[in-house]
């Protein structure tokens, strides 16, 4: 394993029922700054357990995640700062009903980075722009679809200037006409190198975007590689059996 990442996990365990249950099993991985893993594999397999666990919303029971060359998971780390550095998007879309577009995507930059509300209004407005959704900064999530809800929470993540962004099956939730215009907002991204780590069952996308395809199953990283040497050529059998009952 090299020094070059931005993200390393070392042994990572998760364990429920006293044990019985191993979410995670000792899984080891580095993510580079820059880089696109998309995580696949079958339900229960840990690969959202895997995800949460970056950023500490799963506590691992064993091990350690360096993010940045910090170990968060020594309790004297404050998590709270190293969180602002990772966008989190998850299956629902989390954004306060009783608020505006805009007032969801500036009040964690105005209170937490102390961001001005004109910067603030100004990057939302800009970053709203870029996805297609200027016209709707004054409505409410009520009035939303399902795909611009996706996209304005992809946008309240960038808010934050992230260093990475997490995606837990950000289009599961989402009508099929609608995936489509929450993944072109993720490659776009992925184009601007921005490093991303994506646990979804889009496997045009993951073909596409991905530099790299992690497969777990078991709780364990199974396999990885390129897209064209896992979705062509994969070596172990339950990544054959999974590929082959989706595709």
């Amino acid at each position: 394993m090299s020094d070059n990442f931005l993200i390393k996990t070392t042994n990572l365990c998760k364990y429920y029922n006293g044990g019985k249950i191993k979410a995670l099993n000792g899984v080891c991985s580095e993510i580079k700054k820059g880089e696109v893993v998309v995580v696949i594999g079958p339900s229960g397999s840990g690969k959202s357990t895997y995800l949460r666990s970056l950023n500490l919303l799963e506590h691992p029971t064993s091990g350690t995640i360096l993010f940045e060359n910090t170990d968060i998971t020594d309790p004297k780390t404050n998590i709270n700062l190293h969180r602002r550095k990772m966008g989190m998007v998850f299956q629902q879309f989390n954004l306060f009903p009783h608020m505006t577009v805009l007032k969801n995507l500036t009040i964690a930059p105005t209170k937490l980075l102390k961001m001005s509300a004109d910067e603030a209004n100004k990057k939302a407005l800009q970053l709203l722009t870029r996805v297609g959704l200027a016209d709707r900064a004054d409505a409410y999530p009520s009035q939303l679809s399902g795909g611009q809800k996706q996209r304005v929470a992809i946008v309240r993540s960038l808010m934050m200037n992230p260093d990475v962004m997490l995606f837990d099956e950000p289009t599961s939730a989402l009508d099929p006409e609608m995936v489509g215009e929450v993944l072109d907002v993720m490659k776009e991204l992925a184009r601007e190198g921005m490093t991303m780590i994506v646990v979804t069952h889009e496997m045009g996308f993951a073909r596409e975007v991905a530099d790299r395809i992690i497969f777990m199953a078991d709780g364990c990283i199974v396999e990885e590689g390129t897209p064209d040497k896992i979705f062509s050529e994969p070596e172990d059998p339950r990544t054959k059996q999974f590929l082959n009952s989706i595709l």
